[in-house]
């Protein structure tokens, strides 16, 4: 468990109900058993001192309550929770999002131990406003029924997902073990599909290696790979040591897979940054008043030497995206695949008197050229795309490329 851990993405958990990265100050664990633990925090009081801003919201709802043609369909808890969002919807900013009572109190479940839903991260589009898929969790139901990222989530048991928020979203999808969920889907390709999923309960891994093979089958014995699924606390102890392995094995090279990564604590995709780096700055944080604040790498990183290639999808956000920019514009990593989703801001978690708490855009990221990561993302360096056909028949040509380009590197070398 880390304290004052700094989260980047914005990305929700359906399975971990609606808080996930791009919380700042809040003490989280990584393992399957305790995900998330929210503190009381600093608590904002909705009434204080803001009765004559507010007067005209009251005098709409005094005019509904008395005049609207429906008088049942007057609730005011309901005209409440849409005033707050219409606000925050102003704002342009799709990572701003205030959380009712109601959908705040299933964060706490997450603390009692109940991780169960389909096993995905969503989120929204920042220009279509569709909600979308960042990445199914390996071996998660999501992933075993075809979902993939980047894939836009249309209709939630046959009701339409336009003009929700994620949070929305989020309550709609998660749900009970054992229980289903019928979500109609549009792949990136266009080609639109109905899953039913059953939930189950989450465990969500951070590293994971293995042998590596070519695209004819054959083991790749002197380049490791590792995937990062997320960063937390353990990612970086446990990749610290598959790193110390795969150095002292002598392994010429690493392919690193971030395609199914959305992020995590900034403290830990900053010491996993460390690792492949020797000196200089990780990532700019650049806050509301243009105040920058330089995340620096420190000598005596364990692969610092290791060539590297990077692999990215729509699936790589925010902490992927930091770690992808810095090693690329220190020449450390190329990058293989795709674009990544561009998400580079960091969020506070704010607790508000009424039992909701407001989640708020307090930061942006650039990588250390000084590239902005938010609503752009970063391009591969070596643009690949797994076909629907290559999909189909389990083939991977964005590994086969990574590794293309790294026997390559080794080629060319004095």
């Amino acid at each position: 468990m880390w304290k004052a851990a700094k989260w980047g993405t914005v990305s929700l958990a359906v399975a971990l109900s609606i808080f996930l990265a791009g919380v700042v100050g809040h003490e989280l664990a990584g393992s399957g058993d305790s995900t998330i633990n929210v503190p009381p925090g600093t608590k904002v009081n909705v009434n204080s001192g803001n009765e004559g801003s507010y007067a005209t919201l009251q005098e709409i709802e005094q005019i509904l309550k008395e005049d609207f043609v429906n008088p049942d369909g007057v609730d005011s808890k309901a005209l409440l929770n849409g005033a707050i969002d219409g606000q925050i919807k102003a704002l342009g900013d799709p990572h701003t999002v205030y959380i009712s009572p109601e959908d705040y109190a299933l964060g706490v479940d997450i603390i009692a131990g109940t991780f169960e839903g389909i096993g995905a991260q969503v989120d929204q589009d920042p220009v279509t406003g569709q909600i979308v898929i960042v990445a199914p969790f390996r071996g998660s139901p999501a992933e075993k029924a075809g979902i993939q990222p980047g894939d836009a989530i249309l209709a939630v048991n046959g009701e339409s997902t336009k003009g929700w928020s994620v949070a929305e979203a989020v309550k709609r999808i998660r749900g009970e073990k054992g229980s289903n969920v019928s979500l109609s889907i549009q792949h990136r390709d266009g080609q639109q599909q109905d899953v039913t999923v059953v939930r189950d309960t989450i465990v969500i891994p951070t590293v994971f290696s293995r042998e590596v093979q070519d695209k004819d089958g054959n083991t790749v014995k002197n380049l490791a790979y590792i995937e990062l699924e997320q960063f937390t606390e353990e990612t970086v102890a446990d990749l610290r040591t598959e790193l110390n392995r795969v150095v002292d094995s002598g392994y010429k090279g690493l392919i690193l897979d971030l395609r199914r990564n959305p992020g995590g604590a900034l403290d830990a995709t900053v010491a996993v940054a460390d690792m492949f780096l020797d000196d200089g700055i990780i990532l700019t944080q650049v806050d509301r008043d243009g105040t920058r604040t330089e995340y620096k790498a420190k000598s005596g990183g364990e692969a610092v030497n290791l060539p590297v290639v990077i692999l990215t999808s729509k699936g790589s956000a925010s902490g992927s995206e930091v770690l992808a920019g810095a090693l690329r514009d220190h020449g450390r990593a190329k990058l293989v695949g795709e674009k990544t989703f561009g998400k580079g801001s960091v969020n506070h978690l704010r607790e508000l008197s009424n039992g909701g708490a407001l989640y708020v855009t307090i930061a942006r990221w650039l990588t250390p050229n000084g590239e902005q990561i938010e609503g752009v993302g970063l391009q591969p360096d070596v643009p690949v795309t797994n076909s629907e056909d290559d999909l189909k028949n389990n083939r991977d040509t964005q590994l086969y490329t990574a590794i293309d380009v790294l026997e390559k590197e080794f080629a060319a070398a004095p």
